[in-house]
């Protein structure tokens, strides 16, 4: 049975906060996050398959098996408004004004029960799935495709989850923008902060190309929240307004390469860390830093990605202040293969706990190649 929450005066009833069956790693997708309708998603740079495509990688290399891998549920308006205006969520109704947040502008054409079906029911499942990756601390369960037995939890409790999807920076409570039509980040830190006893300061670590624009703007004057945030400094959304909810501000100079850019993640994450003493990171680890991306403007290699996400998973890991990530931007079809292997690196490394889940079997091969390239970057002056 879902469980219910007071908000306000009105209970809260949601199937997001249940704990996931014995086996399952805290790593989160639904085949529903893709989105394919009549190819109106080649419209847009955003690669609309990526999702599906990790979770491909990882199970090519034996990491993960579908029954072990959380399936992520849908937010419902309820779950929605504990950040979202009403006021908002109805001018979703419009499919003019899911094209402008998309950059589709043929969405606005379509019948808006087919964009709600096709284009925001699995941005709503992919928002779910960021919540559901913060929590699962209570008695009922989330189903695997294959188990119903009770187990451990999320983020909170296991040290780390992943949502292969999510990230949507630059949706706030009431306006939605570049690809973002939910507030994911700031839905999940939310839900933690209101039913999570123990959970009351979050630093979200952003590391998109672009600003996040979105959770800056619904943090601005809330204490709780610390934020870190490098982008490309000359892109979208240049929002000086929400700049001032940056408590560590890190803007990037077009084509910044591997060296530079991880000597300053390295310097700021750990400043960061040692500044404000969270009780969750939430980490957006968009990968629209690629060389050759064509909105982010940054030169980073893929092996720099790789490490990049080392670095604040190991910086999380060794203050014992669990890690959330999610995937956020990347508009080349090559950033899948990417994040794929930058969690086979973290795996490698221990960094996602040194037990092996059920189904892997073998050493997979990439994993040693990402290991093995990620020490390269082990003689970069970090300190």
């Amino acid at each position: 049975m879902p469980l219910f929450f007071s908000r306000g005066s009105r209970p809260h009833r949601t199937e997001l906060y249940e704990d996931p069956p014995l086996g399952c790693w805290p790593i989160v997708y639904s085949p529903d996050y893709n989105i394919t309708f009549m190819g109106l998603e080649k419209l847009h740079p955003f690669d609309a398959g990526k999702w599906g495509k990790v979770i491909n990688f990882l199970k090519e290399e034996k990491l993960i098996a579908d029954d072990l891998i959380v399936q992520a549920r849908e937010a419902t308006d309820e779950d929605l408004l504990v950040v979202h205006t009403r006021r908002y969520l109805n001018k979703l109704k419009w499919s003019f004004v899911v094209a402008t947040i998309t950059e589709i502008p043929p969405v606005a054409f379509l019948p808006n029960f087919i964009v709600q079906r096709k284009v925001l029911k699995p941005l709503r499942t992919q928002t779910g799935g960021t919540i559901m990756c913060c929590h699962a601390r209570y008695r009922n369960r989330v189903y695997c495709r294959s188990s119903m037995s009770k187990a451990g939890k999320l983020a909170v409790d296991r040290g780390w989850a992943i949502n292969v999807g999510g990230g949507f920076h630059h949706c706030s409570s009431d306006k939605g923008g570049g690809f973002c039509a939910y507030a994911d980040i700031t839905l999940a830190i939310k839900f933690l902060f209101e039913r999570v006893q123990g959970v009351s300061r979050a630093t979200i670590i952003d590391l998109d190309a672009h600003q996040g624009n979105g959770h800056e703007r619904d943090f601005m004057d809330d204490p709780r929240v610390y934020i870190m945030d490098a982008y490309n400094r000359y892109i979208y959304p240049g929002d000086g307004f929400a700049k001032r909810a940056i408590k560590r501000k890190v803007e990037l100079e077009w084509g910044t390469e591997d060296t530079e850019y991880l000597q300053k993640v390295h310097t700021h994450v750990e400043g960061a860390l040692n500044e404000f003493k969270p009780d969750i990171v939430v980490y957006n680890a968009g990968t629209d830093i690629l060389d050759g991306d064509p909105l982010g403007g940054l030169a980073i290699s893929p092996q720099g990605i790789v490490k990049r996400d080392e670095v604040v998973f190991r910086a999380a890991r060794s203050r014992g202040v669990p890690v959330l990530m999610v995937t956020s931007g990347g508009y080349q079809k090559r950033t899948a293969r990417i994040i794929a292997d930058s969690i086979l690196n973290l795996h490698s490394l221990g960094l996602l706990g040194r037990e092996r889940p059920a189904c892997a079997l073998g050493s997979p091969s990439l994993a040693h190649m990402v290991r093995d390239s990620a020490r390269d970057f082990s003689n970069l002056s970090l300190q």
